[in-house]
Parts: C-alpha cells; structure tokens; sequence
C-alpha cells in the first residue's frame, strides 16, 4: 500500500509502515488601407496544463486542505515501477496507489485531509480520444475478476490485498466505479476505498484511507468523502 500511514501533522508514507501516488507582420503599399486586427486565438492547453486547470482547490473544497502528496507517498511512482502479481488486477493496483489508470496524456494527485487522520488522494487524468474508456472498462474486468484479492510490490515493498469488493458509485458521470480493498495491517483487517469517474476523456479517481487506524492500531472508517468528490466532479461534468 503506502510506503508510510501520516502523522497528525505531517504526511508520511503507508508503504513504509507496512513494509516496516501571431504570425510575421505583412508589409502594405502607401495606397493600401490599413489591415483590422483581430485577437490572437485562445493558446491550446497541454494535457498537463488541463489537468492542472481542473483540480480542486482548497479554496474550491469546502473546508478540507488540498497539497502535493509527499515524495514516497506511493508504493511506485509510476507504472513501471508497480508489479502486480495477476496481471488482470494491474489497473486495480493503479487506483489504490495514486497513479493513472490505463495510457493517459498526463496525471496530476492531489491529498486533501481536513486533519481526521482521513486522507483522500485525487488523481485527474487526461486521455486521447477514447483511451479513458478503454481504461475503465480495464479497470471495471480488474474490479469484477479480482475479489479474491492480489499482490502489488515495487521496490518500495509490497502489498497484498484479501479482498476486492464492487460498491455503489455516485452518479453524475458518465462512467463510475467504487471499490472496496481489505488488507491485514498489525492483526486487523483494514479496509481502504477507490471511486473512479470518466467524464469525457478526463478520468477522476479517489483513493482514502484512514491513516489514523495504522497509527493507533484500530480498525479503521475509510469512507471517501461525498462533498469532496461533489467539488471535484463539478468541474468536470
């Protein structure tokens, strides 16, 4: 999973624990009348520069802190670090480390907490046409195929998840999926929690995880929070 579980006040990395995210001007004769000028077209956004015009910001998601997760955060930083041990489950393992699912033309994850020790990582991921429903069409066969669990390692450490669980995902989109992982961490099992939404070819996916519970050693209430994703979607739909 994570390579540490965060401090109250600062963000470590779950894996750690467990292992103790215009042209050129043209010239005019003396006779010529002079030519009308008109705007510069609108500069073409990049994919990096989209997905970072569409993600929430603290000022946008209603009382909760909204910061670059810190360096380590993941078990992989990105996907060819991640290797999982049935291949099918691959876009699972994604999801529940803060990395893209499927091929996308840029990512950008963003943590936001409101210091309850309930941590939600966003992920906003752009696609070329068509690819965002290729990948969640992936990762719906990861979610329907994997409930018996699976293996993800990277040279970070490793995880190993008990148990996949398909649950109700909001609607609003034009595609949604929501998850539920078991794991055991010190003697319990703990649940953490993934809704991925596609709007268009611009996939959403939300990671939470209470990272109180591995500190303390109690059972976690991973829930991912409804108003966040409310704030986040809208400016995607």
């Amino acid at each position: 999973m994570k390579r540490t579980a965060l401090a109250a006040a600062s963000a470590l990395s779950l894996a750690a624990v467990l292992t103790a995210c215009g042209g050129s001007d043209q010239g005019t004769d003396s006779n010529s009348k002079p030519e009308k000028t008109t705007a510069s077209p609108a500069k073409t956004l990049s994919p990096a520069e989209q997905v970072a015009r569409l993600m929430v910001t603290k000022a946008e998601a209603g009382g909760y802190s909204v910061r670059k997760p810190s360096a380590g955060d993941s078990l992989a930083e990105t996907q060819d670090e991640m290797n999982v041990d049935k291949a099918a489950c691959t876009p699972l393992a994604y999801a529940m480390n803060e990395l893209p699912v499927g091929t996308s033309e840029a990512s950008l994850t963003r943590v936001a907490d409101k210091s309850t020790g309930m941590l939600t990582y966003i992920t906003l991921s752009t696609y070329a046409d068509g690819k965002a429903a290729t990948a969640m069409k992936d990762l719906t066969t990861a979610a329907d195929s994997c409930g018996s669990g699976f293996t993800a390692k990277s040279n970070s450490g490793s995880t190993t998840y008990d148990s996949v669980t398909v649950e109700t995902a909001p609607s609003g989109s034009d595609e949604s999926l929501a998850t539920a992982a078991t794991f055991k961490f010190r003697g319990l099992t703990q649940t953490i929690r993934t809704q991925t939404f596609r709007f268009g070819d611009t996939i959403a996916s939300y990671f939470t995880l209470d990272s109180s519970a591995f500190m303390n050693a109690h059972l976690g209430k991973a829930k991912i929070p409804a108003d966040l994703v409310k704030a986040q979607n809208s400016k995607l739909g």
